[in-house]
């Protein structure tokens, strides 16, 4: 099988990490550990941007767990877009990576962004060049797909998150864009040990011996990391990826949060470079996922879905926090330069019919199937269980399962014959009028200097990753370096493992849309991708000849206006009798010591009225010489900003702000302002109000 070239390649790559870590040693023995004794060339163009993407904070479906009940109601910290271009000043070429804090860029939002990218910058941005890549945070709000499938949970198409994402990622886009400047980039890569186990080990160890043997850890343990600088040495950027699952805060809690890797973010950009996340120059500091698909944060196996403590949000921050400090070791001590040519390469696959070579499979001609999901898939992973009825590891189909789902859908003998050894739940791909998930799906690689960034609609496994990336090294070992998987990236489709994962039917198994073979599909993608981007005489003589791409490349649905959507909006916002909307229920006390916790609550309109894109609901001011300034926003750790209704058929509501006062603030007067947005009875005007609190001091 075609996994046996990724062996050899990894190998040479350890031996290549060992070569390049004696040098950077060498160099660093030689100027006493100074950066000043080297010298770089501003090789690139590089730019950065950032900008707000937080969804409704109130009564829409989390995206991750498709939990019916676990819907926003309120923000621990804000979702960010982050964005770097880089272009190369002698051939032209360019390229973008945004990383977004969300559950997944569907491919109704990378289509919604090429089109405002079209009409800002016609051909300069897009879809060939582009990647926007998904942290895949399990608390942000879904809604944006235009595919039924990802949309059930969150009760339909949500137009305000899906403006809110498409929005945000191009204002980031546009930031990056208007900020280009001479600079370079330098690159390191390490280990990280801690911050994730695997959640589906017995499906791992179904991976041939040899090939596990040779990574030696069940984990995946690189994180590569990006020091962005232009010209003056002015450092602006980090961009890493490493595999963790960002989803420590649970499927119980409802306040949107970044997770793990957005609070690595948050203490990178504010903790460490003084962001303010409205200034258009701040540094920006991207935490991507990778091949993550089996790589849970929630580190202790014997407390289900949780580790390394009991407390969801202590997880968010240890686990953030781990993150950080690998990151941040890498940042300080990177010496290599990325050199060499920027270029790219784009192809959308049909999945569900793609016919795979030999040399990928098992030796035999395959076809790809039609999306189905396994009956696995239902039971859930150990972060979080699905209903009893369901249980990893089935290969034989319930009856009265199959029975209800047939009379949404009833697939083919042959659809179960290519789809087994799994028990088919549900063929989403063939429902009518159109399948509920995307089938034409991208596929690209960015080559920046000798890194190379695999673009991948889905999540992959460990295992399933490292494969792709040794069919990429096996093909370009003479230009690139370092690989890395950004995930869930252009696109969503679920997971993808390798077919030896496939055959036990665990939870990421059973959510392996197109069958034993999808991966194999994509090694073959990303094989011809990395020929065709070789010059012809470097070309192996011994390479493949695959199935070639169609002559005619597939075009993706555009389903835009083809949504259902069965929430209602705000009707109105009222206080109860003798009360305004604004107005204090539960006030602050007069003093607190540094440590404890302050909760103010108001009367409040609904946060659907404003998001308060790169705003805030809530802030925390202190007293200096007889102006307040503010010292927390709803985007800092120590805040929460929640939102409860009271009585719907009146419109009263709740807003409840609380701040956790570090041990470190400083004596003083303060106080905690809310500000929100009513929908006015009858008028239906939206008009803005604030509230606060007494003032307190702190000791």
């Amino acid at each position: 099988m075609f996994f046996n070239k990724r062996i050899t390649k990894r190998s040479t790559r350890s031996n290549h990490s060992a070569k390049q870590t004696l040098r950077a040693a060498f160099l660093c023995g030689l100027t006493f550990g100074t950066m000043n004794a080297f010298s770089y060339e501003n090789n690139y163009l590089v730019g950065r941007g950032m900008h707000d993407v937080t969804g409704p904070a109130a009564e829409v479906g989390l995206m991750g767990y498709a939990n019916l009940d676990q819907k926003s109601a309120g923000i621990h910290f804000r979702q960010w877009s982050r964005a770097f271009a880089f272009v190369d000043p002698n051939e032209g070429k360019r390229v973008m990576f945004v990383s977004v804090d969300a559950g997944s860029v569907p491919q109704s939002v990378f289509q919604g962004v090429m089109k405002r990218l079209q009409l800002k910058y016609g051909d300069l941005y897009n879809e060939r060049n582009v990647i926007l890549s998904a942290t895949h945070t399990h608390s942000a709000v879904g809604g944006q797909s235009h595919y039924a499938l990802y949309d059930i949970t969150i009760l339909g198409f949500i137009e305000q998150a899906y403006d809110a994402q498409v929005d945000g990622i191009v204002a980031s886009i546009e930031k990056a864009h208007n900020d280009l400047k001479p600079g370079y980039i330098l690159v390191n890569r390490g280990e990280l040990t801690n911050a994730s186990y695997n959640r589906s080990e017995e499906a791992y160890n179904n991976n041939p011996e040899t090939e596990r043997l040779k990574y030696g850890s069940n984990i995946e343990k690189p994180m590569t990391v990006l020091k962005i600088i232009q010209e003056g040495d002015n450092e602006v950027g980090m961009l890493n990826w490493f595999a963790t699952h960002p989803n420590a805060m649970g499927k119980d809690h409802q306040v949107l949060s970044g997770d793990n890797k957005g609070h690595a973010s948050y203490l990178f950009e504010k903790g460490l470079k003084g962001t303010t996340y409205q200034s258009n120059h701040d540094f920006v500091a991207a935490f991507a996922i990778s091949n993550a698909g089996d790589m849970s944060p929630n580190v202790n196996p014997d407390s289900e879905g949780r580790g390394p403590t009991a407390d969801r949000f202590e997880n968010v921050r240890i686990i953030g926090e781990r993150q950080y400090e690998k990151a941040l070791e890498l940042y300080q001590t990177a010496t290599e330069q990325l050199t060499g040519s920027i270029d790219f390469r784009h192809q959308y696959v049909d999945m569900s019919s793609t016919v795979v070579s030999g040399d990928f499979t098992d030796g035999t001609q395959v076809t790809t199937c039609v999306a189905a999901l396994g009956e696995s898939f239902a039971a859930g992973t150990e972060d979080g269980r699905g209903p009893d009825i369901f249980s990893e590891g089935t290969t034989q189909a319930n009856p009265f399962l199959q029975f209800i789902t047939n009379m949404l859908v009833t697939p083919t003998q042959a659809d179960l014959n290519c789809h087994a050894p799994k028990a088919v739940l549900v063929a989403q791909g063939k429902t009518s009028p159109h399948p509920w998930s995307p089938e034409v799906l991208p596929v690209s690689i960015q080559k920046i200097g000798q890194l190379g960034i695999l673009a991948v609609p889905a999540e992959f496994t460990i295992m399933s990753g490292r494969r792709i990336m040794g069919t990429v090294e096996d093909i370009m070992s003479n230009q690139l370096d370092y690989t890395v998987v950004a995930a869930l990236s252009n696109a969503y489709s679920g997971y993808v493992t390798t077919k030896e994962e496939y055959d036990l039917q665990h939870y990421e198994g059973g959510s392996t849309h197109f069958g034993p073979w999808t991966l194999a599909a994509y090694q073959q993608s990303f094989y011809q991708l990395a020929v065709d981007m070789l010059p012809a005489n470097e070309v192996p003589e011994n390479a493949l000849n695959p199935v070639p791409f169609p002559a005619a490349e597939p075009i993706p649905r555009d389903l835009t206006g083809e949504t259902i959507n069965f929430q209602t909006g705000v009707v109105h916002d009222q206080a109860p009798i003798f009360k305004s909307i604004g107005d204090v229920v539960q006030d602050a006390n007069s003093s607190y010591n540094a440590g404890q916790t302050a909760v103010v609550k108001f009367w409040s309109g609904h946060p659907k009225n404003n998001l308060r894109t790169q705003g805030t609901f809530m802030k925390v001011q202190r007293l200096i010489d007889g102006q307040w300034h503010t010292v927390a926003t709803d985007n800092d750790w120590q805040t929460k900003y929640e939102w409860q209704r009271i009585d719907g058929f009146w419109g009263t509501s709740h807003a409840i702000l609380t701040w956790n006062i570090p041990t470190e603030t400083e004596s003083g007067t303060y106080r905690i302002k809310h500000y929100g947005d009513q929908k006015k009875p009858w008028s239906g005007k939206i008009e803005g109000y604030t509230g606060t609190s007494q003032s307190f001091t702190v000791n």
